[in-house]
């Protein structure tokens, strides 16, 4: 009985003393569930009652995926964009396929843009994630119209320069999401 009750002992008061966070690595679960999620997240964000003519949701979930791998390279694997793009297929609306074909491409240019520019600032990467929303949306445009309905790219005017105007908020909420990922 004592062995047992000095355990117990030992077991509270351990609980009950705060741990340093120095030197302890965040699990691998915490580690790969807050990017995968966080993408998976906003590309449901397709499902909030926005009622417009035009198109006008920004594509938050590839934002979210261009701000993970450029403020984190090491984060995607390449195979990556076929699982993300299939989710997003399924609350987009756009053919099914798309959003698959234009992640995995979209990952492929920037695993060569980052071996082409090892280094760069927040406006390189502001600059080359316009210039990958710009070809994501007229992508998707692209596919659209070849499935179904022949609409001009001038449309998708006020979305790029929306989604566009949002890039530092999304590289924002990336970067709190990457403490919290590594250090709680």
């Amino acid at each position: 009985m004592i062995r047992l009750t000095n355990w117990w002992d030992q077991w509270r008061t351990a609980r009950k003393t705060p741990r340093s966070r120095l030197d302890r690595a965040p699990s691998k679960f915490r580690l790969n569930a807050f990017p995968w999620g966080s993408v998976m997240l906003a590309s449901m964000a397709t499902l909030l009652p926005v009622i417009a003519s035009a198109p006008v949701m920004p594509p938050i979930g590839f934002m979210l995926l261009l701000a993970w791998h450029m403020l984190r390279p090491g984060t995607w694997p390449v195979w990556a964009g076929l699982p993300l793009g299939l989710f997003d297929d399924l609350f987009s609306g756009q053919p099914f396929g798309s959003a698959m074909a234009l992640y995995s491409l979209a990952l492929l240019l920037l695993e060569v843009a980052d071996k082409r520019f090892m280094w760069r600032d927040f406006w390189q990467d502001w600059i080359l994630a316009s210039l990958f929303i710009g070809g994501f949306l007229l992508g998707g445009l692209a596919i659209a119209n070849w499935a179904a309905d022949n609409a001009h790219a001038i449309v998708l005017l006020p979305q790029f320069i929306l989604s566009v105007s949002l890039y530092p908020v999304i590289v924002r909420v990336v970067s709190w999401l990457d403490r919290k990922r590594l250090y709680r």
